[in-house]
């Protein structure tokens, strides 16, 4: 009775435990988009400093109307002149020695002062390049002077350069450009600009928000990550990441006490895999053979391996990715298992997010200490473990059919990440192995992992070239009206052609078994190698392990040093 209680207590922990873990992600989230708008806020703020207006580019405008009418701009009604919101400026001269008249009023007064008047209403505008589209509107009648009317709210008129700023006002308010005395065919240099002076309060509101959301955000996935551990059947804490069967987590150290430490320690170099696994041949001895046999039983029950055998060269990486075939793969489920994925997408999505902040937090903790907090590690390894089980059931290999359990634990199911926790690491590794040691492994892994990608320039061709009056876009060739800089003022477009090396596998693979029935088994086992490599330079880049990942395709389910050496397959018991 008291077991089952205890059971029951620690399920209640970690479902509130993983509560936490989501709230912390949320606040996470909330916290990033204030400070993004933080961000934003304040390099706006900051543009428009010491009375300076945030303007877009000085182009020329030309029409050939009465009027240039810029687009309606609406102001909420709770919006006052004297409160000084924000500020519009318009600036503008004429391109042919004329007087100019600017001027912004009332869109209703606007519009009846321009009832049946030629214009143009502008409609679109791009600066790069700089290119304008109008919608012109049909009119029998020359109008007044604009400087005849009294509905102006703001307006600035005569000869040379001309500027107005107006405070915004609630209502509907229409911008006009004409030539002072209200004569057809009007060409000027025009600029806009805006100032807020509420961009600064709001950029302090939205940071010190960000802050304290991150503050808490941190605090619950923190608190939530290192009460996650992995509980065996006796109700013990085991490492959910890290060791061999029946050791402690540490590499080397025994769990049985009877067993002298010496015959426990796992091989690591080529040299111990040959003295311990080696078999009878030209180049062993038959002492060596006896006690190989010997040490390959009690590390459970693998054969012996060759004295020479080429794949047991180079030492053991302590990041250790298993995943092993179904032998009675679905011909056609691979077609639906991305879908029946998604909830782990959902679960994971949140666990990714807890993944990066403990990962950062560790780092600082390694910066000073030189150790991995355990209850982190065991967090990070089972966040990897539980994307590496749906990878291998949804995506990367198509392994298995059995569907992946919601857990950061080790179990029997045919796909596991483990990683063995490093008893020290080193401090000053910590600040560049993941964005500078790890690039040679990191281009390496985007070789096979990601599909090409292409940056093609473009320049858009005119109506009035032979296109059939369609607008298409022509590789090398100007536009006439702008781009005077070459290929520099030319828009680049981002495409991804084709498939990764990875993904072209995977997909070879679930062709053949669609219809044949089999998953052939060579390539199971090099898809198994690229993805192998692909966690190890995770772990080392996740601050795992101080160890640089080998430039290694170990292919199959399982690594062929730790198959030795009896680690290589995971348990329900298996650390």
């Amino acid at each position: 009775m008291q077991t089952g209680k205890t059971v029951q207590t620690g399920k209640t922990l970690r479902t509130g435990r993983v509560v936490l873990l989501v709230l912390g992600s949320l606040l996470i989230l909330m916290g990033l988009g204030l400070a993004a708008g933080a961000a934003v806020a304040g390099v706006f703020n900051a543009g428009q400093s010491d009375d300076r207006f945030l303007s877009l580019p000085q182009e020329t405008y030309e029409v050939d109307s009465y009027a240039l009418t810029l687009p309606e701009v609406s102001v909420d009604g709770g919006v006052r002149a004297e409160d000084s919101a924000a500020t519009l400026q318009l600036q503008g001269q004429s391109v042919q020695g004329r007087d100019l008249f600017i001027g912004i009023g009332p869109s209703a007064e606007v519009d009846r002062y321009l009832r049946d008047v030629p214009r143009s209403e502008l409609q679109d505008v791009s600066f790069a390049p700089f290119r304008v589209d109008y919608l012109d509107v049909q009119g029998t009648r020359a109008p007044a002077p604009p400087n005849s009317q009294d509905f102006w709210a703001e307006s600035s008129s005569g000869s040379g350069e001309q500027s107005l700023e107006w405070n915004l006002d609630g209502g509907d308010w229409s911008v006009v450009v004409m030539n002072a005395d209200g004569s057809r065919s009007v060409a000027a240099d025009l600029q806009a600009g805006v100032r807020a002076d509420f961009l600064g309060p709001l950029t302090w509101t939205l940071l010190i928000s960000s802050i304290v959301f991150l503050i808490a955000g941190i605090a619950l996935v923190v608190i939530g990550a290192s009460g996650l551990r992995h509980r065996d059947a006796g109700g013990g804490t085991r490492p959910a990441g890290s060791g061999e069967p029946g050791q402690s987590g540490q590499p080397g150290q025994s769990g049985d006490p009877g067993q002298p430490a010496e015959a426990a320690a796992v091989p690591q170099t080529y040299g111990q895999m040959q003295d311990r696994y080696g078999r009878p041949g030209p180049y062993g001895s038959a002492a060596a053979t006896a006690g190989a046999a010997g040490s390959a039983e009690a590390h459970g029950g693998g054969s012996a391996v060759g004295l020479r055998d080429p794949e047991l060269a180079g030492p053991r990486y302590p990041a250790r990715l298993y995943g092993d075939i179904d032998p009675n793969l679905s011909r056609w489920m691979w077609l639906v298992k991305w879908f029946l994925a998604i909830p782990h997408y959902v679960v994971l999505f949140f666990l990714w997010i807890a993944f990066f902040v403990t990962t950062v937090i560790a780092g600082i903790v390694i910066l000073f200490t030189g150790r991995y907090p355990r209850g982190l590690f065991e967090f990070n390894v089972g966040v990897v473990r539980w994307s590496w089980r749906v990878t291998f059931y949804a995506t990367h290999a198509l392994g298995t059919d059995r569907y992946p359990p919601f857990t950061l634990e080790r179990t029997d199911y045919p796909a596991d990440f483990s990683v063995e926790y490093p008893r020290e690491l080193s401090r000053w590794l910590v600040l560049v192995k993941w964005w500078l040691l790890i690039l040679p492994q990191a281009l390496v892994v985007a070789a096979f992992t990601q599909a090409s990608v292409v940056v093609n320039r473009f320049y858009p061709v005119s109506s009035q070239d032979d296109a059939g009056g369609w607008t298409r876009m022509v590789p090398g060739r100007m536009w006439t009206d702008g781009w005077a800089d070459g290929w520099e003022g030319a828009p680049a477009v981002v495409s991804r052609l084709g498939l990764s090396l990875l993904v072209l596998l995977v997909l070879i693979a679930a062709v053949i078994l669609l219809f044949s029935g089999r998953y052939p088994r060579h390539l199971f086992d090099l898809i198994m190698g690229l993805n192998r490599w692909s966690y190890r330079v995770l772990a080392y880049g996740a601050l795992m392990r101080d160890e640089y990942p080998p430039f290694r395709l170990d292919q199959g389910p399982a690594d062929r040093r730790d198959e030795a050496a009896g680690i290589g397959r995971p348990g329900p018991g298996s650390g």
